[in-house]
C-alpha cells in the first residue's frame, strides 16, 4: 500500500479539499479561521500550504464567522458548507453560540476548534479548562449537545473514521448540523504514515429518501377525505429544492399553502394559493384559513411556536396534522399521521397518488384583503413622523427587483418581514429565525453574498442587533462581497419592549432612554460603518432612504444606510398569540389584567388531541 507522510492538520486538509458535490464543486467550500496558540502551528500551516484548494478567510469574531459560513449553506440549501477553525479556550467557545444556531437550523458547518494537548505533557496549559473530577474534560466539550456529530482527534489516525463521520454528518438530510472535531494542538502537528487511497476525491450525494407505502397510502387518503386541508411550507421545501414541486402539487390539487420563517419564498409571493405567512406573525389570510382546516399538511417543518401559535391558531376540533419530513423526529409531533421521506419525492408521490382529485378553492378575497393590509402597512408616512420598521421595509421593497435577497434574523424585524415581505424568488428570503439569533444579520449577509454572488443581498438590522456583531462588516470591505446594510435605530430593543409593555410590564431596561445611564446613548452608526470602509450615511426620511438604496445598488463595495424609527408601531393587521407566561402575582394592575387575558387564552391550546 502506497502511503503519504503527513501531518494530521495537513491530511485533513488535503481530504477535506478532495470531498466534492455532485457538481464537481468542493462541499467544504473554504474555511474562516482565527488563529491562537491552539491551532495556528498545526491547522494554520495546513490551511497555508493548501491555497486555493482550500481558500482560507480572516474574520473579526469567532461566532459571526461562524455566521457567515451557517448562511453560505442556508443560501445554498445545504448543498455545500464551510469549515471554521478556532483555537483552544475563549475562541473555541466564542463558536458554541453558533454551533447551537446551526443545530436548531438543521444547518450544515465544520467546527475545528483546537483543544488540549493529548500528551498532556505541558499541562494546565494557557487557556486549559481544567475539571477536578475528570481529566478528559475541555473547554470544547461544550459543543456535544450543539452538535451532531462531537469527536476528539487525540490520535492522527482517528481522522481516517472521524472525516468520513464529519462528512456523513453534513450531507445526511436527517443528521445534517453542525460537526465539531476538536483538535489536540499536539496531535495537528505529528506525522503520520497515510495510505494515498484515503485522498482520492469523493462525490457526495445528498440521499432522498423514499416514502412508505403504508404511510404514503395513508396520507393520500387523509387529503382525500379532507373538506378544508391547508398546507404549511417549510424550510425543508427549500432544502429538498422542492419548491416547483410545491407549486405543481398546490396547483394541481389545489390546496392553499402558507409559509413558515424558514419556508417563505417556496412560492411567488403572488401565487394565487400562496395566502402568505403562518401563525403568530401571519398574514389574515392563511391564519383565517389554519383556524379553520380539518388537515394541516406541514411539509418540511418542525411546527415550532411561531408557526402553530403556540398551539392555539388550529381551532377546528376535526383537525389532524398530515406531517412530511425527512426526519422520523420531526414527523412524529403532536399525534400527526407520519409521511418520512424527502419532500420533493414525498409530494410527487402523493400527487400521483391522489390522480386528479382537487379540494375546494380558498377564498380569494381573503388573499386580496390581506394584500390590501399590506400596502397600507408599507405605504410611505405622509408627514415628518419617525416612520415605522413597516413603512422601512416597503421602502427597501420598493427599491429592489424580485432577485435580491433580503437577510434578518432577530428583534421586531422578523415579524414584520414575515408578514409584510414579497418574496419573488426561491431563497429571496434569508430568515435566521430558528435561533433568532441577535448579530447573525450583518454575517449571515456575508455568507449569503458568497454563496450568491449575482444576486443582490440587503440587510436589514436593528441597533440592539448591530451593537451585538457589527465587525464582518469590515470583512465584507475586505474581501469585497458588497452587500447593502440597512440599520433601523429605535433606540433600543424595541420588540421586547413592546412585548414587556403587552404583559403588563412597565417599559424597563430595554429602550437606551428608559434604561439606567449616567450620559445619554449617542452612537453614530454611520460613523461608525464608515470607519471599517462602508460607504455610509444617514437618512432623514423614507424618500432618502429609497434614494440611497439606489446608490447603493450601483455601488461597488458594501454600504450602510442609517434611519431612525419609531420603537412603538407594529403591524396590528394579521398576527396570532404567542404563548408568553405572565406573573400570576403583581403589585400593578396591568400585569394582573394581562395575567387575567393570559389566562382566557391558554384555554385555546391544543398541542397534542
Amino acid at each position: 500500500m502506497s502511503t503519504i507522510r503527513l501531518t494530521a492538520a495537513q491530511a485533513m486538509v488535503r481530504w477535506l479539499a478532495a470531498q466534492k458535490t455532485a457538481d464537481g464543486e468542493p462541499f467544504i467550500a473554504g474555511c474562516w479561521a482565527i488563529f491562537g496558540h491552539g491551532n495556528v502551528a498545526g491547522i494554520g500551516e495546513a490551511l497555508h500550504g493548501a491555497g486555493d484548494a482550500l481558500p482560507t478567510w480572516r474574520g473579526h469574531n469567532e461566532q459571526t464567522m461562524a455566521h457567515a459560513a451557517i448562511a453560505y449553506a442556508k443560501a445554498l440549501n445545504r448543498q455545500r458548507a464551510m469549515m471554521v477553525t478556532t483555537s483552544i479556550g475563549p475562541g473555541a467557545l466564542n463558536l458554541v453560540t453558533a454551533a447551537a444556531l446551526a443545530h436548531v437550523n438543521r444547518l450544515p458547518v465544520l467546527l475545528v476548534p483546537g483543544d488540549v494537548f493529548a500528551n498532556r505533557a505541558p499541562d494546565p496549559v494557557l487557556q486549559q479548562v481544567e475539571d477536578f473530577g475528570d481529566g478528559t474534560v475541555s473547554a470544547n466539550d461544550c459543543f456535544k449537545p450543539v452538535s451532531r456529530y462531537f469527536d476528539r482527534i487525540a490520535r492522527p489516525e482517528q481522522l481516517l473514521t472521524a472525516l468520513p463521520r464529519a462528512m456523513a454528518t453534513m450531507t445526511d438530510p436527517v443528521d445534517c448540523g453542525p460537526v465539531t472535531l476538536a483538535f489536540c494542538q499536539d496531535v495537528q502537528a505529528e506525522a503520520y504514515d497515510w495510505p494515498e487511497t484515503f485522498f482520492t476525491p469523493r462525490i457526495w450525494h445528498i440521499r432522498r429518501p423514499q416514502p412508505d407505502a403504508r404511510e404514503l397510502i395513508e396520507a393520500a387518503e387523509a387529503i382525500r377525505g379532507a373538506r378544508k386541508p391547508l398546507i404549511i411550507a417549510g424550510g425543508g421545501v427549500l432544502y429538498s429544492l422542492a419548491t416547483e414541486t410545491l407549486t405543481t402539487f398546490a396547483e394541481t390539487h389545489q390546496i392553499p399553502v402558507a409559509e413558515t420563517q424558514a419556508g417563505k419564498s417556496s412560492l411567488p409571493w403572488d401565487h394565487p394559493l400562496n395566502l402568505g405567512s403562518i401563525g403568530v406573525t401571519g398574514s389574515s389570510a392563511a391564519n383565517a384559513v389554519a383556524e379553520d382546516a380539518d388537515l394541516v399538511i406541514a411539509v418540511g417543518t418542525r411546527l415550532q411556536d411561531f408557526t402553530t401559535g403556540s398551539w392555539a391558531l388550529f381551532r377546528n376540533p376535526d383537525r389532524r396534522i398530515l406531517a412530511v419530513n425527512v426526519a422520523p423526529y420531526d414527523a412524529g409531533k403532536h399525534r400527526a399521521i407520519p409521511l418520512v421521506a424527502d419532500a420533493k419525492v414525498a409530494l410527487e408521490a402523493l400527487s400521483a397518488a391522489l390522480g386528479g382529485h382537487k379540494a375546494a378553492a380558498p377564498e380569494p378575497q381573503l388573499k386580496a384583503d390581506w394584500l390590501k393590509a399590506v400596502d397600507a402597512a408599507t405605504a410611505a408616512p405622509g408627514d415628518n413622523a419617525l416612520p415605522s420598521d413597516a413603512q422601512v421595509i416597503g421602502a427597501v421593497q420598493r427599491s429592489l427587483g424580485d432577485d435580491a435577497i433580503l437577510v434578518c434574523a432577530a428583534g421586531g424585524l422578523p415579524g414584520e418581514l414575515h408578514k409584510l415581505w414579497k418574496a419573488g424568488r426561491p431563497n429571496g428570503y434569508h430568515l435566521e429565525y430558528g435561533f433568532s439569533c441577535m448579530g447573525y444579520e450583518i454575517a449571515g449577509g456575508l455568507g449569503v453574498k458568497m454563496a450568491r454572488p449575482d444576486r443582490e443581498v440587503v440587510v436589514m438590522v436593528g441597533d440592539g442587533s448591530y451593537m451585538m456583531a457589527n465587525s464582518e462588516l469590515a470583512t465584507a470591505v475586505m474581501l469585497g462581497q458588497k452587500i447593502i446594510v440597512v440599520v433601523l435605530d429605535n433606540r433600543g430593543y424595541g420588540c421586547i419592549n413592546r412585548l414587556q409593555r403587552a404583559t403588563g410590564g412597565e417599559s424597563f431596561n430595554n429602550l437606551l432612554d428608559t434604561a439606567r445611564h449616567a450620559v445619554p446613548s449617542a452612537i453614530d452608526f454611520a460613523a461608525h460603518a464608515a470607519s471599517m470602509g462602508a460607504d455610509a450615511q444617514k437618512v432623514a426620511n423614507i424618500a432618502e432612504l429609497e434614494e440611497a438604496i439606489a446608490r447603493a445598488r450601483k455601488a461597488d463595495r458594501p454600504s450602510a444606510i442609517v434611519i431612525d424609527t419609531d420603537p412603538m408601531p407594529a403591524t396590528e393587521a394579521g398576527g396570532h398569540w404567542w404563548d408568553v407566561a405572565v406573573p400570576e402575582v403583581s403589585v400593578r394592575p396591568e400585569v394582573n389584567a394581562a395575567r387575567a387575558a393570559y389566562e382566557k387564552s391558554l384555554k385555546n391550546q391544543r398541542p397534542a388531541d
